[in-house]
C-alpha cells in the first residue's frame, strides 16, 4: 500500500512492468502463434497456454526487476501471482471474445487489445496483492 503514497515510484514499477510485460508478450504471441498455426490447438486454448506460460516468464521477472522481492515463500508468492494472472486470463479471453466474435475482429488485432486489459488489472493486483 505503500506505493500508491508515492505516485513517481509507482509510475517507475508501471514502466519496468509494461518492459518485463513487452517481453512477456513475445513469448505469449510466439507461443500462441504456434500452438494454434503450427499444432493447429484451438485459438482459445493456444491463447490459455501461451498467457500461462508468459506469466510465469513474467513472474520472475517482476519478481527481480519491478518488485525487487525479498519474500522466501516463493512457492506462495508465485501462487498469488499466477492466480491475479487467472483472472486477467479471464479479462483476456473476455476481450478476445467479444472483439473476435462480437465485432469481427482479427484474433491477433483483438489479442493486442486484450493484453492491455489485462495489464492494467495484473499491475495493480499484483502490486496490492502479490508484492506487498
Amino acid at each position: 500500500m505503500v506505493y500508491l503514497n508515492t505516485y513517481p515510484d509507482l509510475f517507475t514499477k508501471f514502466i519496468k512492468f509494461g518492459l518485463v510485460g513487452a517481453s512477456g508478450v513475445l513469448v505469449d504471441f510466439g507461443i500462441t502463434y504456434l500452438l494454434k498455426e503450427k499444432a493447429k490447438v484451438h485459438q482459445y486454448i493456444a491463447n490459455a497456454i501461451g498467457f500461462t506460460i508468459a506469466a510465469s516468464t513474467n513472474y520472475l521477472f517482476n519478481r527481480i526487476y519491478t518488485f525487487h522481492s525479498q519474500n522466501p515463500n516463493l512457492l506462495e508468492e508465485y501462487g498469488k501471482f499466477l492466480a491475479v494472472s487467472m483472472v486477467g486470463l479471464a479479462i483476456n479471453s473476455l476481450v478476445i471474445w467479444i472483439l473476435v466474435s462480437k465485432l469481427k475482429w482479427n484474433f491477433y488485432f483483438a489479442k493486442v487489445f486484450a493484453i492491455g486489459a489485462a495489464t492494467i488489472w495484473n499491475f495493480f493486483a499484483n502490486l496490492l496483492v502479490t508484492f506487498i
